[in-house]
């Protein structure tokens, strides 16, 4: 019994009984607690006491997922910053340019006053004084009014998913280009923006506060291309659709008046440097439709694809025939329609491409050809073309 009681002693400097059983349970086994009864709860317990932290599971209110979005990485960071430092710069940039045409302006004036200042010694050296205050300054240029001609330009813009954002951010600075030299030009074209929508849109109405609005002669539409080129047909009816004057001028001489006015006797091409056709002429009530894709040359052939698929047909500009490059004969969206309209004024391509093409291209003019002179092979005089997409696709 002593060394029974020892043993309980012994357990218990060791933390290893939760219960202190009776003295008397060692001395009489017959009334020994079952003591593991009292350790280990039953089957019965354990199940309620588990019921009860259900119960108290479903009662605790657990806080809501958290829908967080995706930690930026570094350069998306940057590139935030960037675009915030710019977006808040806006005010300060337009009365820097504001500032700059100022002093241009001064500077003209005193370009001016020193050119009489200098005019009038002069006259008074001559020894003739009726001509000292005779010198009114430089004669301000007056601009022609732009004459409409019956012929569309089409930019296609059904490549939104095929960009980066500073590609579209491009194309929008092209655009706006394309709308500048169109509006400014001697012999204007009708200009049409197709399958204008998605981030391209978004980008016209909020980043460049919706100033395409205000863009006259310009039309916006949802519809693709092909149904662009239906519009125009209409655009380019009677006297609102333009005349035969310039390089068509020749049109209303040769032909009768009915004929003149046949909306009809015109194409629908897409301008694309993969087409195998090679664009000699543009003709009147014609319809031309450029690619407005920036994708540096990524997505090779897309255009030229998307023409087939509609059954349109294709040209590329005359480029290699007039121009020795020194580098890819890749043109920007702009520049192919600045090109056409350079054509309409000039009726040369080889001065067309010489006032466009940048100079970094290193463009050389090969031995100069008559406009009207068909490339070796063409039956056609105007069924081929370059595309502004000729850079692109």
């Amino acid at each position: 019994m002593r060394k029974l009681e020892s043993n309980v002693e012994q357990e218990r400097k060791l933390g290893m009984v939760a219960l202190e059983r009776p003295d008397y349970a060692a001395i009489n086994p017959a009334h020994e607690v079952d003591v593991s009864s009292l350790v280990s709860p039953t089957k019965d317990d354990h199940s309620a006491s588990q019921d009860q932290h259900d119960e108290n599971v479903l009662a605790t209110p657990y806080p809501e997922p958290d829908h967080a979005e995706v930690p930026l990485s570094k350069n998306q960071l940057k590139k935030l910053k960037r675009h915030q430092v710019w977006e808040a710069s806006r005010v300060s940039r337009k009365a820097k340019r504001k500032e700059k045409m100022q002093e241009k302006k001064e500077r003209k004036r005193a370009a001016f006053e020193e050119a009489a200042s200098a005019a009038g010694v002069a006259n008074l050296a001559s020894g003739d004084e009726s001509l000292e205050n005779t010198y009114e300054g430089p004669k301000k240029v007056l601009h022609r009014r732009a004459v409409q001609l019956p012929i569309t330009f089409v930019i296609d813009c059904d490549f939104d998913d095929l960009m980066l954002d500073k590609e579209r951010v491009s194309l929008a600075a092209q655009l706006t280009r394309c709308y500048s030299d169109n509006h400014k030009a001697p012999f204007k074209a009708h200009l049409a923006i197709s399958s204008f929508g998605g981030k391209l849109k978004d980008r016209f109405e909020n980043v460049l506060s919706g100033h395409h609005g205000s863009w006259r002669g310009v039309h916006f539409l949802d519809g693709d291309f092909v149904e662009a080129a239906d519009q125009a047909k209409q655009w380019m009816k009677g006297t609102p659709g333009g005349k035969l004057a310039g390089i068509f001028a020749a049109e209303s001489h040769h032909e009768s008046a009915a004929v003149a006015e046949n909306t009809e006797a015109g194409e629908v091409v897409y301008l694309t440097s993969d087409s195998p056709h090679t664009l000699t002429e543009l003709k009147p009530y014609s319809t031309y439709i450029i690619g407005g894709i920036v994708d540096r040359n990524r997505h090779k052939g897309v255009c030229y694809k998307r023409a087939m698929d509609r059954g349109v047909k294709t040209a590329k500009l005359p480029i290699g025939d007039y121009l020795q490059m020194a580098s890819r004969f890749v043109l920007a969206t702009n520049h192919v329609a600045e090109i056409m309209l350079r054509w309409l004024e000039l009726g040369d391509w080889g001065e067309a491409f010489l006032h466009v093409v940048p100079k970094r291209k290193g463009g050389v003019l090969k031995e100069k050809k008559a406009s009207n002179d068909k490339p070796a092979g063409e039956s056609s005089p105007s069924s081929n073309t370059n595309s502004p997409t000729q850079a692109s696709s």
